[in-house]
Formats: structure tokens, C-alpha cells, sequence
């Protein structure tokens, strides 16, 4: 495997409130999240590292030998407490009061491959030299869109396009929405919006399949942004699976 993850604050804020992590455990299972805050006085870069430091310890601790059927309450029951450990940190620090954060995580074993996503950080596979999305963005505008009420073009440049209707920290009661995937893909891709809002998923593909290492179209990816613009952070996780032989 061959990976890697870089945030960005982008051109227009002044601080980043994503956070990323791809962490490896010791049976060779890999966990790649990404928690996108939010939330005044810098409190959605304290959400989103809440999120990303507790799945990286969680995941190094507990997921062992885990079924697919184990491996989905886990990530229930890791996005549960993270929930909790928001609303924990609000009752002992009311300046952040109203702070959340999205979680977009991929879970990759030798048996499986799972998504978890709450908010509007996206996840996407890699099959046969296309780029695939395999999340669904819990935006005011998709809900729309699946009512009939929008066209996609109308959503991409809709003034409430980044209004959330889900996301940690918002209820306490979080569902998270769950996906089994295909194993036969060769790529994943997380990101903040900061890269969607930005780039379009061809542009994204084009890079991907593009020359040069892992780091390279990870940076590649977070300077297209920031050349369109950057009007938000900009954070990326990349893993390339080995091919059969490679023994990488």
C-alpha cells in the first residue's frame, strides 16, 4: 500500500479546522478519516481533532480480528462517541458552544472495505480508471435535489449549497450513513469540501490518474484548489493498493 494525507488552510482563512489521519494497525487493516469543523473561537478545529485523535487511538486499540458485521458497529459506535465527547467538551468550555464537525472514514481489511459519512466530506473509489463517489453529501441542496425540488447544476451554485443537515456534534442522536464496497478497486480518495467545492470529480480523476507518486497528486490536488481559489480548507487522504505481487 502506498499512502498519504496533507491539509491546507486554502487562500482565504486565516486557521484550518479540518483534521485527517491514515493510520495502520498492527494485522495490517487500515483506518483514512477526515473531519472537516466548525464553529467560532476556533472551535471547530477542536471538534474535528476530537474526531480524528480518538479514531486513530481507537482504531490502533480495538479493531482486532473483526468481522464486517463487528467492523460496522464499530464505526457506529465510534462516531457515538465522538458525538458524546463534543457535547462533553461543550458542558466544560461554553465559548464553543454550537461546535461540530463532519466525519468521512474508510475502513480497509484484507476481507472488506467500509465508508462511514456524517456531513459533507467525501469519499471516493477508484475502479477500473474511474473515480466513483461513494458517499452522499448531507447537504440542505442534495435533499432538494432527491425531493425534485433542485436540478444538480441548480445545487453546485446554490447560495445554501454548504448548509448542513447532519453532521457530529449538531444532535444528540447521530446516525452515520454506512457503505460496503466493491474490493475490486485500486484507489481511495477522502476529502473536505474544500477540494470538491473546488474541482470537479473529472478534474480529480485526471490528476489521479496522472504521472507521479502518491505525495505528488495529493499536492497536485490541494494546488488546483487553491489556484481556483481556496475558499476553504483543503484536506486530502490517498491510498493506492498494491498490485497482486507487488507485495507493497
Amino acid at each position: 500500500m502506498k499512502s498519504f494525507y496533507l491539509t491546507d488552510a486554502g487562500k482565504v482563512r486565516d486557521h484550518n479546522e479540518d483534521s485527517v489521519i491514515i493510520v495502520k494497525n498492527n494485522e495490517g487493516s487500515y483506518l483514512m478519516a477526515i473531519a472537516d469543523g466548525m464553529g467560532g473561537h476556533s472551535a471547530g478545529e477542536v471538534a474535528s481533532s476530537i474526531a480524528i485523535g480518538y479514531l486513530g487511538k481507537h482504531f490502533k486499540e480495538t479493531f482486532i480480528n473483526m468481522s464486517k458485521v463487528d467492523a460496522v458497529n464499530w464505526i457506529r459506535d465510534a462516531v457515538d462517541a465522538i458525538n458524546t465527547l463534543i457535547f462533553q467538551h461543550e458542558k466544560t468550555h461554553p465559548e464553543s458552544k454550537g461546535m461540530g464537525t463532519t466525519l468521512v472514514m474508510a475502513v480497509l481489511t484484507k476481507e472488506y472495505l467500509l465508508f462511514g459519512n456524517v456531513g459533507d466530506s467525501s469519499g471516493f473509489v477508484m475502479k477500473d480508471e474511474k473515480l466513483h463517489k461513494v458517499t452522499y453529501d448531507h447537504t440542505l441542496v442534495n435533499l432538494l435535489v432527491s425531493a425534485g425540488e433542485l436540478t444538480k447544476e441548480e445545487a453546485s451554485n446554490h447560495p445554501k449549497k454548504n448548509v448542513l443537515m447532519k453532521a457530529l456534534g449538531a444532535a444528540l442522536e447521530i446516525d452515520v450513513d454506512i457503505f460496503d464496497c466493491d474490493m475490486d478497486i485500486t484507489e481511495i480518495l477522502l476529502s473536505s469540501d474544500g477540494l470538491t467545492n473546488m474541482l470537479e470529480k473529472q478534474q480529480i480523476e485526471k490528476v489521479l490518474l496522472g504521472e507521479g507518486e502518491v505525495e505528488d497528486k495529493v499536492n497536485r490536488l490541494i494546488q488546483k484548489a487553491n489556484n481556483r481559489g481556496g475558499t476553504d480548507n483543503i484536506s486530502v487522504a490517498y491510498l493506492v493498493r498494491e498490485k497482486e505481487g507487488d507485495g507493497k
